[in-house]
Order: C-alpha cells, then structure tokens, then sequence
C-alpha cells in the first residue's frame, strides 16, 4: 500500500526499521491475497476489510507513513463506499509496448519503467500499464482522473490502481487471449507522498489519466 521507498528522504525516516517496512510489506501482500480470495464471492465484502484493515495499519504500524502527529489526530483515511460498476475485467493490449519512461525521484535517482502495454476501460479512457526495471520488478499502473485535486476529491497528483511489488493486484481471470486483468477502482489509494513529503513516489504521467471522474477508492 502506502510503503513507495524510491525516494524516502535520507535520515528523515530514521525511526522506521528495516523489519518493520519488512512486517509492513508482509501484512500488505497478505491482505491482498485475503482480499482476492474474498472478491471471488463479495467484491464490496473484500473492500469493507480492506478499509478496516488499512485503517488500523496506518494509526498502529511503525512504518505507517503518517507522522506521529497524524497518527494521534487520525480518525480513519477517507475511503468512498464500495460501487461494483468500477469493478472491471480488461484484456491487456500491446499498444504503446516497449516504450521506456525514467521517473526522477530526486531524492532516490532515477526510477526506470518500461511499458507493457494499455488497458481499454469501456468509456473511461486508457492506462498506460508500466513494469518497473529494477530489483523486484512488478506491474505498477498510476492513474489521475478528473476528481484530481477538487474539493472533496482526491489526490491531486493521483493515485495508484495496481503496484505488484508492494502486492497491489487483484488477479487475472481467463488464460490465453481470453485473459482479463481485474482492475477495481474502489481499491484505488494514495502514494505515500499524499502523508509525508519525507517520501517521493512516481506519479501519473500523461499517458495514466483520465478526463472522466472516479470517485471511489482512497479520496483526499
């Protein structure tokens, strides 16, 4: 979730381990597995857990990426109710494939992607979808939409959709070129940039935003 280490100021975080980001990753991954297991029956069940428990990782961990004084006035991250009709099953395509994108994090050089391809969403747009060239690797798709800095909206740098390394994914349905990747928006959340400027995370470019609106996953 909330865990994007390329770029955490030097000395600025000091007082989070190296275990605890470890206990933080683990926790994250398995909520994720539990949250594709219950979604397979109850989509808005496997969302009603996901609130929870992300909300008691962010007032309890010690590698939350709230300052000790947010944590002490957090009452719950601002999450919109679950609406099944951002929940969708989408082919990969190759369009825009090959195509290589380096992120300056500033404080962490430079982060390098390379982009596998585009997911269509049925009148909402396209989104780049990225792989990260670097330890790890992973699927990582950013998006922006028009709720994007707005009163009441979300985060004006946007938002993440998928980002495997950190365990961010919610499956592929279908093999061969029946494939679809389920994409949910209502499990979108924010960078930990949104909490902590002590943390620079790679945002949504040009080819990740959206004209139409989403208003459901992590508002700001």
């Amino acid at each position: 979730m909330a865990e994007e280490q390329y770029g955490a100021e030097p000395g600025s975080l000091a007082d989070i381990s190296a275990l605890d980001i470890a206990d933080w990753r683990l926790r994250t991954f398995a909520l994720y597995d539990t949250v594709r297991r219950i979604s397979a029956d109850s989509p808005a069940e496997a969302h009603s857990l996901w609130r929870q428990e992300r909300d008691r990782m962010f007032v309890m961990h010690p590698a939350s990426p709230l300052t000790a004084r947010d944590k002490a006035l957090f009452s719950g991250l601002k999450t919109a109710d679950y609406d099944p009709i951002y929940r969708f099953q989408v082919p990969l395509t190759l369009q825009g494939a090959g195509r290589e994108m380096s992120v300056d994090t500033g404080t962490d050089g430079v982060v390098n992607f390379v982009r596998l391809g585009t997911f269509d969403l049925p009148e909402m747009g396209q989104l780049a979808v990225w792989k990260l060239q670097g330890y790890g690797g992973g699927i990582f798709v950013p998006f922006r939409d028009a709720t994007a800095g707005q009163p009441g909206g979300t985060y004006g740098a946007g938002r993440y959709l998928l980002d495997t390394i950190k365990g961010a994914f919610h499956g592929v349905r279908g093999s061969g070129p029946d494939a679809g990747f389920v994409l949910d928006f209502n499990f979108a959340y924010n960078p930990s940039c949104a909490y902590n400027e002590a943390w620079a995370c790679p945002l949504a470019g040009p080819s990740n935003r959206l004209a139409v609106e989403i208003p459901v996953g992590e508002l700001y």
